[in-house]
């Protein structure tokens, strides 16, 4: 059977222009303190944008 990842190590990226969250990525906290930016495509803004980590809600 394939892994489960676990969902306490889910993020997701808001992008910094329109802040809309547009991708949810699994980050190990144990070897990365700092907030995670990404240089991701935005669909809603049509260009690559930088993605900041941002809160999971919906818990």
């Amino acid at each position: 059977m394939a892994k489960v990842k676990r969902s306490d190590n889910l993020i997701t990226l808001r992008c910094s222009v329109c802040k809309r969250r547009n991708y949810y990525v699994h980050k190990n906290k144990k070897s990365v303190e700092r907030k995670v930016e990404l240089k991701k495509f935005c669909p809603w803004c049509r260009k690559q944008t930088v993605h900041k980590e941002g809160r999971l809600t919906g818990k």
